[in-house]
């Protein structure tokens, strides 16, 4: 692919522009408008010699193989396609695929501990299963739970990775990336922008290192196809690489078709969707039903907030948002953190972190806003009684942390 070999920083782009085109330069060349999907496990040689060279210098190196490739679990054209869009999308230089956003996670952390930096530092929340991974030591790792001002002192000679998500799942908390990166020092920081997307924000420009998508989410964007993916730089795909072979975590390379289509209209999707969550906060500000509302500086189209009433009736009281886990689809969604995606977390763990038992979490899609108001407003639970009808309203403001709208609980 040598229209995809060239240097995209030379002609700089505007990422809806990136959105559409990377991963998909030598289309015209090869003659065909969408990207081809290749779905051979394996491909024929009949130079052994060469071959056996070509697998060394990838045992070596990691480094992507010249030439066709040689079997689905070392490399896929057409993931390969995803892999540069989405690091271009995210300003890295490389990005690696995976089965799934846990699989990708699993990979870094296997490629730390392999260099014999077992010990990850961490802020909570994360996503409960990347939270589950890290306290179990599933892979053989240690982690240090801190807040962010703790990160620096709480760095080992082993520690390997600063992990942090932000904003938050699912309080939407968002943290100083630049702040952090530089309390890291020489230890990489990795930043799942699962929430965020490129679109919003785009973490090495802040000193991260390692960015880490659940491409299950926003990057697939229509809840059918499953995927993760890892932005960095080349000698750490290189690492990653290498454990994605050895592991067999690979991307099918459908998945990898539908992920880049995914890719062309994430600038449009993240941005109506973020307008439409938008409205709703502020709707839900001023209904004393609601308790607080949390929503991020930069934006976006999740939205948390702790009901007065029990969160359990809204989630049976909803017909046109959808009750179910995951999130970045074309429709809304709505979920219970403590009962679903955080269940798995230790529940004072969960409730330091703030995920209350009061909270819903709400990935609001492209329905018309006023659709989604009114199936919203008739699931809340009744206003209740006594002085909080007094407190209907309620000012947004905007401060370090995600929007915080709260009213005084009557006693």
């Amino acid at each position: 692919m040598d229209a995809m070999d060239r240097d995209p920083s030379a002609t700089p782009r505007a990422l809806a522009t990136e959105a559409v085109h990377a991963g998909r330069e030598d289309l015209a060349t090869l003659g065909v408008h969408a990207p081809p999907i290749d779905l051979s496990t394996t491909y024929p040689s009949y130079d052994a010699r060469a071959e056996a060279a070509r697998i060394d210098e990838f045992a070596t190196t990691g480094a992507r193989l010249d030439g066709p490739p040689v079997y689905a679990r070392l490399d896929n054209p057409t993931v390969a396609r995803f892999e540069e869009a989405l690091a271009r999308l995210e300003g890295t230089e490389s990005a690696v695929a995976f089965a799934s956003g846990m699989a990708a996670l699993s990979a870094v952390l296997l490629a730390r501990a392999s260099q014999g930096l077992r010990h990850v530092v961490a802020v909570r929340p994360l996503y409960g299963c990347s939270d589950h991974l890290l306290d179990a030591g599933l892979l053989g790792t240690e982690v240090t739970w801190t807040d962010p001002a703790g990160i620096a002192d709480a760095i080992r000679p082993d520690t390997g990775l600063v992990m942090v998500e932000s904003p938050a799942n699912p309080t939407l908390a968002e943290a100083d990336i630049r702040a952090l990166a530089y309390s890291c020092g020489s230890v990489p920081l990795l930043v799942d922008n699962t929430f965020a997307t490129p679109v919003l924000q785009r973490p090495v420009e802040q000193g991260a290192r390692i960015v880490l998508h659940s491409a299950t989410k926003y990057l697939g964007g229509h809840g059918d196809v499953m995927g993760g993916i890892v932005a960095c730089d080349e000698e750490f795909a290189r690492t990653l690489r290498q454990v994605r072979f050895a592991t067999g975590g690979v991307l099918h390379p459908l998945a990898g078709y539908l992920l880049l289509r995914g890719l062309s209209t994430l600038p449009v999707r993240v941005r109506a969707a973020s307008a439409s969550a938008a409205e709703l906060v502020r709707r839900l500000a001023t209904d004393p039903r609601i308790a607080r509302v949390h929503y991020p500086r930069i934006g976006g189209a999740m939205i948390a907030f702790e009901v007065y009433g029990d969160p359990h009736d809204v989630i049976a009281g909803v017909r046109l948002i959808t009750p179910a886990v995951s999130l970045g689809s074309v429709d809304t969604l709505i979920q219970h953190p403590a009962s679903i995606s955080h269940r798995i977390v230790a529940e004072g763990d969960r409730r330091s972190a703030g995920v209350s038992d009061r909270l819903l979490r709400m990935s609001v899609g492209l329905e018309d806003v006023e659709d989604l108001w009114r199936d919203l407003t008739q699931a809340l639970s009744a206003p209740p009684a006594g002085p909080l009808r007094e407190a209907a309203t309620a000012t947004v403001t905007q401060g370090a942390g995600p929007v915080a709208v709260e009213r005084p609980v009557g006693r």
